[in-house]
């Protein structure tokens, strides 16, 4: 089973403006290349290096606030790196999330909503917070040119 990389996006610094890319290096010394949480630190392991978010769980968060057509927001707002579509990622440390030719990503945790989640918008934090639809963090395992439209797998 396989899904598609819908949408890469990043941000230079904390509360830094997000700015959406059509393709972009990801790799294990720097994470989602230009990303502020992407290079690992001395001493660090790289846990938090890129989010991954889902679209179907940002779409149902969207949809238990009832919000109308107005007032859907892109899904880059939750300032996770890609969105994957058509898709469900691992809900558990140590899977392994290959997207196009050679990046993987190996699963670390869950990337629980903060709340900066409700400043955007009341009550997104909450929307986020069941079956992690706040979406996973990871560390990269193999470096990779990825692009949107790619191929997203779980490799076991």
């Amino acid at each position: 089973m396989s899904g598609r990389l819908g949408g890469i996006a990043r941000h230079s610094r904390s509360r830094g403006p997000i700015e959406t890319l059509d393709h972009v290096a990801v790799t294990r010394e720097l994470g989602l290349r230009g990303d502020l949480r992407g290079a690992v630190r001395p001493g660090k392991t790289g846990r938090r290096q890129v989010s991954l978010i889902e679209a179907e769980s940002w779409n149902a968060a969207l949809a238990d606030l009832h919000l109308s057509a107005d007032r859907l927001l892109p899904w880059h707002v939750r300032r996770a790196n890609l969105l994957v579509e058509g898709l469900r990622l691992p809900r558990e440390a140590g899977k392994v999330i290959a997207i196009g030719a050679s990046l993987r990503i190996e699963v670390t945790c869950e990337c629980d909503p903060c709340s900066r989640m409700d400043e955007i918008l009341p009550g997104l934090k909450a929307a986020l917070l069941p079956d992690w639809r706040g979406g996973v963090l990871g560390r990269v395992l193999t470096d990779g040119e990825i692009a949107i439209g790619d191929q997203v797998r779980i490799e076991e």
